[in-house]
């Protein structure tokens, strides 16, 4: 049977249903999936693993690359069961993922007592202004690593 789009965001959603009745983690799944496999399904595991960035999404990213052993999801598309975060719609792009479906928004997360809305406002901010210290320190050498980098030979482009 072809499964749908509505079949891959109710499997995230059982996916963070579940999360939440084994007390695994938040509220969130997430599916990958590549020409109608489910290559990666997870939910958020920040709680027990104590890992602040085990969203669900991050984690079904970090599950496809490792199986598929590639770091470019450029063939895959992702369900999530709620609006991507900051961090996690900034993971998607990295991996390349074109597509994205999700369910609840970043709305119906505030109101469960998960507002990302800080995080907006910080990013458009003045580094000056944000709630986050950031001092920039210009050291001699500052750019050695990017200067190995453009000299490297067999370097992998990502």
């Amino acid at each position: 049977m072809n499964k749908t789009v509505k079949d891959y965001l109710q499997r995230s959603i059982d996916i963070a249903t579940n999360n939440c009745k084994t007390g695994n983690g938040g509220p969130f799944g997430a599916v990958i999936v590549r020409n109608g496999e489910i290559i990666a399904e997870c939910g958020n595991s920040v709680t027990t693993t104590n890992d602040p960035t085990a969203h669900a999404e991050v984690n079904a990213i970090r599950q496809a690359c490792k199986k598929l052993n590639t770091f470019d999801l450029s063939d895959c598309e992702i369900y999530a069961s709620c609006e991507p975060c900051p961090m996690c719609l900034s993971a998607i792009y990295w991996a390349g993922i074109p597509k994205l479906y999700y369910a609840a928004t970043k709305h119906n997360a505030a109101d469960a007592g998960f507002d990302d809305d800080f995080i907006y406002k910080e990013l458009a901010k003045k580094e000056a202004d944000r709630t986050l210290m950031s001092k920039h320190i210009d050291l001699e050498d500052h750019d050695a690593p990017f200067v190995a980098w453009k000299n490297m030979e067999n370097k992998v482009e990502y």
